[in-house]
């Protein structure tokens, strides 16, 4: 994570940093979290919370991933657990001296019952860098998932560098996305022409998680020129977007989400009005919601 704090030597090998998350009702009505660690550029706080919705924020004690370090980021929200986590500030990938790739690994789990929001700010693909980002989820049936995502190719002015990022999604224990996506020296080539990214410098995609999909996914849809949601295979959606800048690219996010949980809601309400199915629906409009088919990837990734 970007942060203000002096790298202490290491020598070309890098960091390892490793922080975990536990979310656990605490039996009050709200959510605990016996587990919040971090360590090295990884620092967690736990701030205010809503309702019985737990918070975290990662905060960047130093500067990175450089190229050489390995960080890994895990959360897991057990059944009937409620958190939501975001970051300090956006996170810059930055050039190393040994000339070897930064690793960022992110692994997600969501009990049966649990709600996740993953909500960090932007990722920098910093000029010289060269980044390989993976995060996993896996959801259990019941569970729920908001999970946004966006890149930045360079800062202003400055091309890129080198980034992989790799989105790999489950739910009850079966594949719906493994996608991939490259941009910058390196990369396949095309990842900047009209297939791929188009010229845009940022792409970002929302991955949505919600029972309700199971039986009555959200439609596919184009939004506006640049953003689509489009269903997967199961429980889920997925939103993605490519635009010139992250406030932009954040705008599409966001107005695309508000339309698949406006999907979900409607899917809510029509599985309480089915015969019989009165009370299933109790409570599922307050978590995140959205699903997509595995062909919902940014243009020009690929899914597995």
């Amino acid at each position: 994570m970007a942060g203000l704090n002096t790298r202490p030597h290491r020598g070309t090998a890098g960091v390892r940093a490793h922080a975990r998350i536990a979310a656990r009702p605490d039996g009050r009505g709200g959510t605990a979290l016996p587990v919040l660690a971090g360590d090295g550029p990884l620092a967690l706080r736990r701030t205010r919370g809503t309702g019985d919705e737990a918070r975290v924020t990662v905060v960047g004690a130093m500067s990175g991933p450089l190229g050489g370090d390995r960080f890994l980021l895990e959360a897991e929200v057990a059944e009937g657990a409620r958190l939501r986590v975001g970051s300090a500030a956006a996170t810059l990938a930055l050039p190393g001296q040994g000339g070897e790739p930064a690793r960022y690994e992110t692994r997600l789990r969501v009990g049966a019952g649990g709600a996740l929001r993953w909500e960090p700010e932007p990722l920098i693909s910093v000029r010289g860098s060269d980044l390989r980002v993976h995060t996993r989820a896996d959801v259990a049936a019941g569970g729920r998932l908001l999970l946004r995502e966006e890149l930045v190719l360079g800062r202003h002015g400055e091309p890129p560098g080198t980034l992989a990022s790799r989105l790999t999604l489950r739910v009850a224990g079966r594949l719906l996305l493994d996608q991939d996506l490259a941009c910058g020296p390196g990369a396949p080539g095309g990842w900047d022409g009209p297939a791929v990214l188009g010229g845009h410098r940022t792409v970002g995609q929302v991955l949505l998680v919600a029972p309700e999909f199971a039986s009555r996914p959200p439609e596919p849809r184009l939004l506006g020129d640049t953003a689509a949601l489009v269903p997967l295979d199961g429980p889920a959606a997925l939103i993605t977007a490519v635009a010139q800048d992250a406030l932009t690219l954040r705008r599409l996010l966001s107005e695309a989400t508000a339309a698949a949980e406006e999907a979900m809601a409607a899917a809510t309400g029509a599985a309480a009005e089915a015969p019989g199915a009165a009370g299933a629906a109790t409570g599922a409009a307050d978590g995140p919601a959205g699903t997509t088919r595995a062909d919902a990837r940014p243009a020009g990734s690929t899914a597995r």
